[in-house]
């Protein structure tokens, strides 16, 4: 599932406020922290992390993306050392779930008979 960039507007606005939940530190990227991630996405489907100054083996970009794809996620933004990932959780009911705005379709010319 590809963000659009309104939905990612809306990810970003939610994220805002959010606190760091995971952290990439100088260990990397291992099976406990993919766990720790997939597990975060599927209760809160947003989440925030930062990758450490102690890292050498990843920037913030890197990480970011390394997790999205072991973990089926969306990188939402990345600023400095700090990212956001989305999946939708199939875990809440759907009244509890984030909702994201919809494509809307291109207002053109009405076509003439």
């Amino acid at each position: 599932m590809d963000l659009t960039s309104k939905q990612r507007a809306q990810l970003r606005g939610l994220a805002n406020g959010m606190d760091t939940i995971l952290i990439v530190g100088k260990d990397g990227i291992g099976p406990n922290l993919i766990q720790q991630a997939d597990g975060a996405l599927e209760a809160r489907e947003l989440i925030k992390g930062r990758v450490l100054d102690n890292n050498l083996e990843y920037d913030a970009r890197q990480a970011a993306e390394a997790l999205a794809k072991a973990t089926r996620s969306e990188v939402v933004q990345v600023i400095g050392s700090k990212f956001v990932l989305y999946r939708e959780t199939h875990s809440k009911p759907k009244e509890k779930r984030i909702t994201l705005v919809q494509a809307g379709k291109r207002k053109g010319k009405a076509e003439r008979p």
